[in-house]
C-alpha cells in the first residue's frame, strides 16, 4: 500500500487579521493567542482605550498600532488595513472581532474561497444556515438593516453587519473606509454593490458570550447607522 503524499497546507503567512480594539482588555488577549495559532500576522488596532487594552496585547506577539483618541471602529479597521497592505507579502486581509465572537474555523474556510480564485470579498452571515445562536432582538435590528439597504439588496446579502470579512489585495487596496463610526459596515456594502469586485457570502457561527453579548449592537443602534447613512452620504 503506498501512502498518500502529504498536503501541502497554506502557512496563513500572506494573511493578516486586522482586530479593531476598544476597551477590551477582559479577553483580548485570548483572542489574539488563539488566532496567533492559526494566523501568524495579526495587527491589533487599539482606539484609545482607557482599560490598558495596549498592555494586555503586547506580550501576545501582534503588531500594535494605537489611536491617541477614540475614533471609532470604522477609523480602525482603516487604519489596521493601510497597516498590513504595508508588510511584505500580504495577499489576504481578515476582519476579526475583538470581543470573541469569530471563529478561526470560519475564516480559514472563508480564506479558502478568497484562495480559489472565485471572490475577492468573502463575507460572514449568521443567517444562510441556523439562527438560533443570534439572540432575537439583534436578529431583528440586522434583518431590519439589509431590508432597509438597496445595497445589500442588491448583492442579496442576508447580513450586512457582520464583522467576520476576507478581502483579496485588490480589494483591500480599493476599499478605503471613510466613516469612522459603526456605519462602516453600510458603506463597506455600498462600495461592494458598487465596485467591481466578485462578492461571496458564506455561514459562519458567531460565539454569543455574556460578555460580547454585552458589547453588541443594539435595535436603536442599528436605526441610529442607517440615520447617520442618510445624513451624511445620501446617494453613497
Amino acid at each position: 500500500m503506498h501512502e498518500a503524499p502529504p498536503v501541502d497546507l497554506p502557512d496563513n503567512k500572506d494573511v493578516w487579521l486586522v482586530i479593531p480594539v476598544y476597551n477590551e482588555a477582559q479577553v483580548i488577549a485570548d483572542v489574539v493567542e488563539h488566532a496567533r495559532q492559526t494566523f501568524p500576522n495579526i495587527v491589533c488596532v487599539d482606539d484609545g482605550s482607557r482599560d490598558g487594552s495596549a498592555a494586555a496585547i503586547a506580550p501576545t506577539g501582534a503588531h500594535l498600532v494605537q489611536h491617541p483618541i477614540n475614533m471609532g471602529q470604522g477609523a480602525s479597521l482603516e487604519t489596521g488595513l493601510r497597516y498590513a497592505l504595508s508588510r511584505p507579502g500580504a495577499e489576504y486581509f481578515v476582519t476579526f472581532d475583538a470581543d470573541g465572537q469569530h471563529r478561526v474555523e470560519d475564516a480559514l474556510r472563508m480564506l479558502e474561497v478568497a484562495r480559489s480564485g472565485k471572490a475577492d470579498v468573502v463575507l460572514g452571515s449568521r443567517f444562510l444556515e441556523s439562527k438560533e445562536t443570534v439572540p432575537w432582538i439583534k436578529r431583528f435590528a440586522l434583518k431590519t438593516v439589509v431590508a432597509l439597504s438597496p445595497t445589500s439588496r442588491k448583492l442579496k446579502l442576508t447580513d450586512a453587519h457582520n464583522g467576520l470579512r476576507v478581502l483579496n489585495r485588490p480589494a483591500a487596496e480599493g476599499l478605503r473606509i471613510r466613516m469612522n463610526g459603526m456605519a462602516h459596515a453600510s458603506e463597506i456594502v455600498g462600495k461592494l454593490a458598487r465596485g467591481n469586485w466578485r462578492v461571496a457570502e458564506i455561514p459562519v457561527t458567531i460565539l454569543y458570550t455574556d460578555y460580547s453579548r454585552a458589547k453588541g449592537q443594539s435595535l436603536v443602534n442599528g436605526v441610529n447607522i442607517l440615520f447617520e447613512l442618510s445624513l451624511r452620504h445620501r446617494g453613497v
